[in-house]
This record gives C-alpha cells, sequence and structure tokens, in this order.
C-alpha cells in the first residue's frame, strides 16, 4: 500500500467504529438527560447526591455483564466510575441550585 491509498478494509472498519462512537455519545446524552432528572427530584425531596450503594450495585452489575461479553471487568468499572462520578457532580450543582455544568 502507497502513500496515499486507502485500505478498504480498514475503512470499513473505522467507520463502523465511527458509528459506534457516535451512537456511545447519543446514548451517554440520553443517559445524563435521565439523571438530570434524577438530580432534580433528589434536590427536591432532600436526597443527598451520591448513592454509594446503588453504585456498588451497578458496578457489580456491569462488571458481570462486562466479563460476559468478553470486556475487562475493570476497564468497565473505571468507564462507569467516569459516568458516576460526573452524574454526583450534576447532582451536587442541582442540589446547590445552580444550573447544569456550563451555565
Amino acid at each position: 500500500m502507497t502513500a496515499g491509498t486507502e485500505d478498504e478494509t480498514l475503512a470499513g472498519y473505522r467507520s463502523t467504529i465511527d458509528d459506534i462512537d457516535a451512537k456511545l455519545i447519543l446514548l451517554l446524552a440520553e443517559r445524563f438527560e435521565v439523571t438530570r432528572q434524577v438530580g432534580i427530584y433528589k434536590a427536591s425531596v432532600g436526597l443527598p447526591p451520591a448513592d454509594p450503594q446503588r453504585e456498588e450495585e451497578q458496578i457489580a452489575r456491569l462488571n458481570a455483564l462486562a466479563a460476559s461479553a468478553n470486556l475487562d471487568p475493570s476497564f468497565s468499572e473505571k468507564f462507569l466510575r467516569l459516568i458516576i462520578d460526573e452524574v454526583i457532580r450534576h447532582h451536587t450543582r442541582a442540589r446547590d441550585g445552580a444550573g447544569p455544568a456550563g451555565d
């Protein structure tokens, strides 16, 4: 293969990856919309932003799912922790009366 020529097989893989990445972003946006509503609800009824028991249950459930899907559970836990930490940050802002991040 020479410079400037695209490998069609590689291009096909990359196109699939691009599609999956777009779906991941849309799913994350959908998830964060629901968790935004949860944060508003928690703030309105005086619940704390974090729920450590729920977090541990989710991590265990998704670690098992990751293992069954041949995905490293350690990676899935890091990914979920990143999401949970961001959700808690949003819930804390809702509790404190601040708008969404970036406001």
